[in-house]
Parts: C-alpha cells; structure tokens; sequence
C-alpha cells in the first residue's frame, strides 16, 4: 500500500491520504466488489412505522455492510442508549481489504491522541455506499448524495473511495430552519483514504455527500435500475458485545428484516448459514 499523505494543517483530527491503494489492491478491491449483491432497504418497517407526519421511503442508494449489519429499519447504532439489537453479525472483511484495514488502524494509533480512541477500538464494522443513477424508464435519477448526518460508532471514522471523485462537506447545523454552514470541505478521489475523529469531526460538526461528479466511472453490479458511479467504504467500530446473531434478534425485528436476510442469502453462504438457529 502507498502511504503518501495530507497533513491536517489547520483541522487536526481530519486526515486526507491520498492515492493510497496501489494498482493490485485497487484491482482485487474491485473484483471483489464484483460478486457482491448490494440491496435496497426501506427506512421504516411494520414495527418500527415512520414518526407521525412523515412517509415510508427508500433509502438514496444500495448498500452492503460487513462485520455487522445495521439494518435501517432497526435504527442505526446510536451509544449510549442506542445499542441494543441495532448491530447483526455480518460477513468478515475479505482479503482485499484487510491491508487496508490494518494500514488504516496502524496509522491512527500513531496520529490520533489517546483520548480520542476508545479501549479496545478496532475497525470492525464497514457500511458500503453505492452511489450513482437510479434508472426509471428512460429516466436517470441522480441519487449520487447524502444528508448531513453523524456516525456515532466510537472512535476515528475511516473513509476509503473508489470512483469518480466526490465533494465532502463537514458543516455546523444551528436547526432546521437556518442552512447549515459549510466548516471544511474536500474533494475525495479515486484510492483516497480519509480519516476523521476527535470531538469537532465525530461530534460537533455533522457530515455530508454534496455531489459526485458525473464522468466515465461505472462499476459492473448486480444491481437492477441502477448505474454506481462511485463506491465509498466507511469502516467503523462497535463494541464486540453489541453485535449479535440475526436468530439472536426479538420476533418483532426478525420480522422486520427477514425479507432482507433472505434477500442476502441468495447469494451469501454467510447468510444462509445466518437464518439457521443456533
């Protein structure tokens, strides 16, 4: 792995290391990526129904998990109070991204103060973003974006792209009625590793996909309707304890989420293996 990298400057806590894959582990990341089945999840369920005033809906683009899936209509993993049957056993990291993995922890160790990274932080979680068009007919929806949100595992975040390049914003929220104010803001790139922590990045300041940009990018998924124009890994932590089994979860959430894990198990040994009780 090539370890060429930004120094903070001005934002200490927020790293941006550019280029950091060299071209086979680039090559083996996107073959990977290749036999993965991303799905579509709803943001609500049967048992978890929207807050009153506001509808069911998809969710902006595709998605995969490894480590633990956090599945959207079980609300995402929120400490302190938001931690119980929020995390399901997922699929370990396959050997393309493992040296990722460890250049990325080896290299906050060394650059984050100890206060910022929580006894036993590990990166054993990863959500996997696909952004792009969603395909109606002869239409092409842009959905290539996120809202501006916050990651609430503990400890540094780790942000690895693949693609075309994307515009991501840090901003200051004051409320729904004033617009947010951009605080810092860069363009991640194809293999640019960023890495982001401490009490400004992960709990002050929220984050954002403002765009990506449109250009000749596109990743071969089996993904009906939609054309991926950029893949984003975001690596995390949960605490082992509070990730558990999908036959572990209460009725009511099995419920919820077994059209997903079926949906899963078409195409992941781990999942099929994941629906039989033990």
């Amino acid at each position: 792995m090539r370890r060429p990298f930004r120094e903070p400057g001005d934002n200490p806590g927020l790293h941006l290391l550019k280029k950091s894959l060299s071209p086979g582990e680039r090559r083996d990341i996107v073959a990977w990526l290749e036999t993965l089945h991303p799905i579509w999840e709803m943001r609500y369920s049967k048992n978890n129904p929207p807050p009153s005033g506001q509808k069911q809906r998809q969710l902006l683009r595709p998605v995969y998990w490894l480590g633990n899936w956090q599945f959207a209509c079980l609300n995402y993993y929120h400490p302190p109070k938001g931690i119980e049957n929020r995390c399901v056993r997922a699929e370990p990291y396959p050997p393309a991204l493992q040296g990722v993995v460890r250049h990325a922890e080896e290299f906050v160790r060394s650059h984050f103060p100890r206060e910022d990274v929580p006894p036993g932080w590990h990166l054993n979680t990863c959500l996997i973003n696909f952004y792009g068009d969603r395909i109606e007919g002869d239409r092409r929806i842009d959905c290539a974006r996120v809202g501006e949100h916050k990651d609430f595992e503990l400890g540094p975040v780790v942000s690895l792209s693949l693609g075309e390049k994307a515009l991501f914003q840090f901003v200051k929220s004051d409320g729904a009625k004033e617009a947010s104010r951009v605080i810092v803001q860069q363009w991640l790139e194809d293999g640019d590793l960023q890495i982001f922590g401490g009490y400004r990045f992960k709990k002050q300041l929220f984050h954002r996909v403002q765009r990506v940009q449109k250009g000749s990018a596109v990743f071969r998924l089996p993904v009906e309707n939609f054309e991926t124009r950029r893949i984003n890994f975001t690596f995390r932590y949960v605490p082992d304890e509070h990730i558990l089994p999908w036959t572990k979860l209460p009725a009511a959430a099995r419920e919820d989420t077994r059209a997903y894990v079926d949906e899963l198990a078409r195409n992941s040994e781990f999942f099929r293996r994941a629906l039989i009780p033990g």
